[in-house]
């Protein structure tokens, strides 16, 4: 042990453990204790405890100069760094494992902690891309059904997206509470309702950088064009608002008028790539149906105002970032 919190009072937030003390497991740490949680950060190499503990301070510092941590020194004190895992895992709500993308690895170090843990506590895989079910495969059914994923944005302390993918055999109680205590620091839990190889957040980024290689091996622009593409094109939009909403945005008449224009051009772009995923008239009327709820369209161009003014706000810190963008 390297540090020891002082007493929470009885009404804080329950603790905290992060399994693993690389890059994700100290920007978890900053996300749990930025919102009142004591949080103990395990790692079995000491220098890799080292490590983490400056980079902790030297985080915690730059975000409290933009007004994004509070008091740095309060919420740095809420984290303590240790070497033995039972003592990280004791009383804790969540057990954030951040081990190395292995399965095999993960699965162990969530057996070992579940020796430890409360009978209740969450364990949550930082995992990008493994399902939930190939963690829990084989784990005590006691163990089996508190194993889902939380995958982040990254770093979480600034991308505050979240996904929690629970598998089959994970109870809903878990999934719930790990919403719930995701939400409570200040994330915003997606819930992915399959546990597709990927989730919602890679699968999406994949697509876009597969399309990116292809335009790239194609000659149809540099790399950096393609970027410059997504900085000041995509990226921009995409910084307020996702996929639908930008293509709904986009046409008069909104979403299904966008797929009845540029429908089929999307699906020669796709047959191009070896792709048959046709836009069918009941998907673009469920995407309608959930835009519609969101947006009536009476509504659609006090929107288009908003989506343009915060545009507007945003390209003088944009413009002024555009020297380091390349």
């Amino acid at each position: 042990m390297t540090g020891t919190p002082s007493a929470p009072p009885p009404d804080a937030p329950a603790p905290v453990a992060v399994a693993g003390a690389g890059s994700i497991g100290v920007a978890f740490a900053i996300v749990f204790a930025r919102a009142g949680h004591t949080v103990r950060v395990w790692d079995p190499f000491p220098a890799s405890l080292e490590r983490a503990r400056g980079d902790l301070a030297d985080r915690l510092e730059r975000l409290a100069a933009h007004g994004l941590a509070g008091d740095p020194a309060a919420t740095g004190a809420r984290v303590v760094f240790t070497d033995d895992l039972a003592e990280a895992v004791a009383g804790a709500a969540l057990v954030q494992e951040c081990a190395p993308e292995r399965a095999d690895v993960k699965r162990d170090l969530i057996l070992r902690a579940a020796r430890s843990a409360p009978q209740r506590a969450v364990f949550a895989s930082s995992s990008s891309a493994i399902r939930p079910g190939l963690l829990a495969e084989g784990l005590p059914g006691t163990v089996r059904e508190r194993v889902l994923v939380g995958h982040p944005g990254n770093p979480p302390y600034l991308i505050p997206v979240i996904e929690v993918v629970p598998s089959p055999a994970t109870a809903g109680w878990a999934a719930e509470r790990a919403r719930a205590l995701y939400a409570g620091a200040g994330l915003r839990p997606v819930t992915v309702r399959h546990e597709p190889e990927g989730f919602v957040f890679n699968r999406l980024q994949g697509a876009v950088l597969r399309e990116a290689y292809c335009l790239l091996r194609d000659g149809v622009a540099t790399a950096d064009e393609i970027d410059e593409v997504v900085r000041s094109g995509l990226g921009r939009r995409w910084s307020l608002i996702g996929p639908f909403e930008t293509a709904d945005l986009n046409s008069r008449g909104g979403l299904a008028a966008h797929a009845r224009t540029m429908g089929p051009a999307y699906a020669r772009m796709g047959a191009e790539r070896g792709q048959d995923d046709p836009w069918t008239e009941d998907l673009v009327s469920d995407a309608v149906a959930e835009r519609r709820a969101l947006l009536p369209l009476e509504r659609w161009e006090e929107r288009v105002r908003w989506r343009d003014e915060r545009l507007m706000r945003l390209t003088p810190l944009w413009e002024e970032g555009r020297d380091g963008a390349s």
